[in-house]
């Protein structure tokens, strides 16, 4: 399990490994705060892009974590917590 924090950068490289990019979105852009679906990421690509952060990070994200964390903020945060506290357990 990786030691450092979780970041857009970790969640873009994910996010394209999932389900790729949509035509026109450019994910090095300022999307910390743009909705997924906004992005092209419907909650199919999300739930693939939770079980593969699952495997790397070992962590267990619930599917109502994902479903609520609407933008890449949200879900970079989400999964800070639960590193956080996977570390101190």
């Amino acid at each position: 399990m990786p030691a450092d924090p979780f970041t857009l950068a970790d969640l873009t490289r994910i996010l394209l490994e999932a389900a790729g990019a949509e035509e026109g979105v450019d994910l090095d852009g300022d999307v910390l705060d743009t909705e997924f679906t906004a992005l092209g990421y419907e909650s199919l690509a999300l739930l693939e892009t939770g079980s593969r952060i699952e495997r790397a990070y070992g962590i267990a994200l619930d599917d109502d974590l994902l479903t609520d964390a609407l933008t890449p903020r949200a879900l970079i945060g989400v999964v800070n917590d639960l590193l956080t506290v996977s570390r101190t357990a």
